[in-house]
């Protein structure tokens, strides 16, 4: 059976604290790594697991700079170091691109990226990669991941939405923001309660909590998921690895 892991690039929203990066995940299965999302300070954390930008797709879910400004680095870091005629797919809401292209003029992401917009369906690899719109302040997708009977889900950035069912269903781990504190509630960002509500109503194996505001108590944030979702709770640290379809935590 292929192996499957996932390793946190980064977990805070807005902007990194002290040691830590903004959003960005790597997902690798089968010999196939796919990333997603790469906010602030998350490229130097990708380049130490792939070397040279080599990786195979990257999906980001919204133009907010703590969620693809680190795009701009992988361009140029896959151009000045060689890799300009290796055009991998780039999965993203139109925004992001424009977003991207418009720090500089050259180099363009589509003459390393195969761009594809999302929301929609898209084969990188084994992966078949669905982005379903959700609500934020600008437009965002959540991203799932199917290979073969291994779901792995990722929400980006959303307030409460009945896509997040679908998004989640009965996924092997459901990987969700978890913003707001203090019982605050927004129609663009949820709490760790939410998450909570909505990985049970997907029917979701474990729950990776991210997307924390810098100075949030992540225990807390835990335990407050733990009183709505009954499976294995996980808080999204920089640098932590989870197997895929095992429901073995590495380190």
């Amino acid at each position: 059976m292929p192996h499957g892991q996932l390793t946190v690039l980064g977990s805070c929203a807005a902007w990194p604290e002290p040691g830590r990066a903004c959003s960005g995940l790597l997902v690798e299965y089968d010999g196939v790594r796919l990333v997603l999302d790469l906010g602030f300070a998350t490229l130097p954390r990708l380049l130490a697991h792939c070397p040279d930008g080599d990786v195979d797709g990257v999906v980001i879910t919204h133009a907010h700079s703590d969620h693809c400004v680190d795009l701009n680095g992988l361009l140029r870091v896959r151009h000045h170091g060689g890799r300009a005629s290796d055009r991998i797919p780039l999965l993203c809401p139109p925004p992001v691109a424009a977003l991207v292209d418009g720090l500089e003029h050259r180099p363009r992401l589509a003459e390393l990226f195969d761009v594809r917009a999302l929301p929609g369906t898209h084969r990188v690899g084994p992966f078949q990669v669905t982005g379903l719109p959700l609500p934020h302040h600008v437009p965002a997708c959540g991203v799932r991941l199917v290979a073969g009977d291994l779901v792995v889900a990722y929400s980006g950035d959303t307030g409460p939405h009945e896509n997040l069912v679908e998004l989640g269903l009965r996924a092997d781990l459901f990987v969700v923001e978890a913003t707001l504190a203090g019982g605050r509630t927004d129609e663009h960002l949820l709490s760790a309660r939410q998450a909570g509500r909505w990985a049970s109503a997907a029917g979701a194996r474990r729950l990776m909590l991210t997307h924390f505001w810098p100075g949030s108590d992540r225990a807390a944030a835990v335990e407050q998921a733990r009183e709505t979702f009954a499976g294995e709770v996980i808080a999204a640290e920089e640098g932590l690895t989870v197997e895929l379809g095992t429901g073995h935590r590495m380190s």
